[in-house]
């Protein structure tokens, strides 16, 4: 279901790890498997558990519990808006409806284009920055006003 190289991958990843302490290499794996196909349908958490040799439901529980991990197709682009109490009181809410007005989308949706999946997240350790998205896991965007949306969004084209 992972080509090789992915699984010499997570191989590098387990080599971290004492044998009995297999799971800990989970998060990797999971990550490993999303850059590879795109996503993590419930038969591919299954398959990543059973080749670390762990209980399915281990990594399903950590593949739902973290924001970073997509269990449903995503867009190319998966922005992460952190909406939580100390970023709403910074924007985060306006920055949000503006983002769900631009795209056409609510939190949780793909534009019709599949260019953008709009999620809201938890906390992300930069309410100073607020409002912060995060593009694909990847690049953390701060202080999104209107006009900061639209150059991103610009940049994404």
């Amino acid at each position: 279901m992972l080509t090789q190289e992915s699984l010499n991958k997570i191989d590098v990843e387990l080599a971290k790890y004492p044998e009995n302490q297999r799971r800990s290499a989970v998060m990797a794996a999971l990550r490993i498997a999303q850059e590879e196909k795109g996503w993590l349908p419930n038969e591919l958490i299954e398959y990543v558990a059973d080749y670390l040799r762990i209980p399915p439901v281990q990594a399903l529980e950590v593949a739902t519990f973290y924001g970073m991990y997509n269990i449903k197709p995503v867009g190319k682009y998966k922005l992460m808006i952190c909406t939580n109490l100390p970023c709403a009181l910074s924007g985060s809410v306006d920055a949000a409806d503006y983002l769900k007005s631009k795209l056409g989308i609510n939190f949780g949706e793909t534009s019709s284009d599949g260019k953008y999946t709009l999620i809201e997240a938890e906390c992300m350790g930069a309410c100073g920055d607020a409002p912060v998205v995060i593009v694909n896991n990847h690049k953390m965007c701060s202080r999104m006003t209107k006009e900061a949306i639209d150059k991103k969004l610009a940049e994404l084209q």
